[in-house]
């Protein structure tokens, strides 16, 4: 079984917008997944914040809920990060934990992510598309596809044609960005997202029939913690600068 785990841990903290304040008319829900170290907390971070942070540890799954204005209309976005997901060592199976099967049956659209530089990530997205399918049986699914990592042209492994070709047999469209170069990539690829479930919902208000089955919000990360860790990180970097 792939390991899903790296080193330096850093939760940037983006606010939360205050409950009793919010009323936007919709609430897009999306679950960002893909493999280890493809940058999936990195393109979150990039989209919200238009910053880039490079140092990340294993990923926790967190929830990041903000209003946003989306074709003139007020929106209520709420962004689930996810471990990662890896192949059994069969390369049929996937290894999926029940936290992302949860947040899977939450979301109504999905950022499927993987590394240019890394073709067993990209290996990995046909099978999680058909894991998501077995959840979501019946219905449209709004869904993209995105190769992150597009600055690192010298090592990529993946070409553009064949994640074009992929995306096109998922019902998605194709987006190459770089979490680290282009917020402006980062962005078109969620606000892409965001107007697809919007369309799918069919200008109601967010919630899905669930067949009865209610299952819990994803919780949502404790923003002092996020922050305590945000000071801790830049205090390592201080620290490390002044002793090279």
């Amino acid at each position: 079984m792939n390991s899903c785990g790296s080193g330096n841990f850093l939760l940037v903290p983006i606010p939360e917008y205050p409950l009793l304040d919010c009323v936007p008319n919709k609430t897009v829900k999306i679950v960002v997944l893909g493999a280890s170290n493809v940058g999936k907390t990195a393109l979150i971070v990039r989209f919200l914040t238009k910053r880039f942070i490079g140092d990340y540890e294993a990923n926790t799954g967190a929830l990041y809920s903000r209003k946003v204005s989306l074709d003139g209309e007020e929106v209520s976005l709420q962004i689930q990060d996810t471990p990662c997901v890896a192949l059994q060592d069969d390369a049929e199976g996937l290894y999926c934990q029940e936290q992302i099967n949860r947040s899977i049956y939450w979301a109504d659209g999905y950022v499927l992510v993987f590394s240019i530089t890394d073709n067993s990530s990209y290996q990995t997205i046909q099978p999680l598309y058909q894991h998501i399918r077995r959840i979501h049986p019946s219905g449209n699914i709004p869904v993209i596809l995105v190769g992150n990592k597009s600055d690192l042209l010298r090592a990529r492994q993946v070409p553009v044609d064949e994640g074009e070709t992929l995306a096109a047999s998922l019902g998605g469209v194709y987006f190459e960005a770089s979490a680290r170069e282009n917020h402006e990539g980062v962005h078109a690829a969620f606000l892409h997202l965001c107007q697809e479930v919007i369309r799918a919902l069919g200008g109601g208000n967010g919630e899905k029939r669930r067949g009865g089955l209610h299952l819990a919000r994803p919780k949502s990360p404790n923003m002092q913690e996020l922050k305590r860790r945000f000071r801790q990180v830049l205090s390592s970097k201080v620290k490390s600068a002044t002793t090279i």
